[in-house]
C-alpha cells in the first residue's frame, strides 16, 4: 500500500496496489502487518458498513474517551466525500479538515484517528461504505457537529436542496458549542 500524507498530522491516504487482468481485478484491503509498519499500531475490533442514496450527508460524528475510535474508512460501491475535522483542541490544526473522494474506483482508503469527526456525502446514484474502528461503539459516547457548521467551511460537493439528513444530524451543535476539553 502507498501512504499519502495530508496537512493534518495522522490522517492519512492508503492507495493499495491493485492488479488487473482480463479477469477483473484484486487487491489487499488491509493487512495489519503493513498497516501498523506504514501507518500506526491499531488494533481494529469492530467493522461497520452503511448504504445511502445520493444527497446523504452523515456526520460530523465523534466517541468521547474511552470510548474513541480511531476508524479505516472506504468505498466498496459508489463514490463519497469523506470528511475528518480536527477536533482537539491543543492541536494546531484545530477546526481544519481533510476532505477526500473516496471510490469504487480509486479503491482509496482514510485512516482518522481518534481526537477527530468524521462524516461524509454521497456523490453517486447509491453508496456502500465500510470502515474498521478501534473501539467499541458506545451510545453514552457519542458526540456530533453540525456538518454545516459555518467555521468549518465544508464544501460538501452537494446542492443544498439535494441533501438528506438524519432527524439526528440536522440538530448537532457547532464545534464551538461543543464540549471538546476530554481530548
Amino acid at each position: 500500500m502507498d501512504i499519502i500524507k495530508t496537512h493534518i498530522d495522522g490522517v492519512v491516504i492508503i492507495e493499495p496496489r491493485i492488479f488487473s487482468d482480463e479477469r477483473g481485478y484484486f487487491f489487499e484491503s488491509f493487512s495489519q502487518r503493513e498497516f501498523n509498519e506504514k501507518v500506526a499500531h491499531i488494533n481494529f475490533v469492530q467493522d461497520n458498513e452503511s448504504s445511502s442514496v445520493y444527497g446523504v450527508v452523515r456526520g460530523l460524528h465523534f466517541q468521547r474517551p474511552p470510548h474513541a475510535q480511531s476508524k479505516l474508512v472506504r468505498v466498496v460501491k459508489g463514490r463519497v466525500l469523506d470528511v475528518a475535522v480536527d477536533i482537539r483542541p491543543q492541536s494546531p490544526t484545530f477546526g481544519k479538515h481533510v476532505a477526500v473522494e473516496l471510490s469504487d474506483l480509486n479503491h482509496r482508503q482514510l485512516f482518522i484517528p481518534q481526537g477527530f469527526a468524521h462524516g461524509f456525502a454521497v456523490l453517486s446514484d447509491t453508496a456502500i461504505f465500510q470502515y474498521k474502528c478501534d473501539n467499541f461503539y458506545a451510545l453514552q459516547a457519542e458526540g456530533a457537529i453540525a456538518w454545516n457548521d459555518p467555521r468549518l467551511a465544508i464544501d460538501w460537493q452537494l446542492p443544498l436542496d439535494k441533501i438528506i439528513l438524519s432527524r439526528k444530524d440536522m440538530a448537532n451543535p457547532t464545534i464551538e458549542q461543543v464540549d471538546l476539553s476530554f481530548f
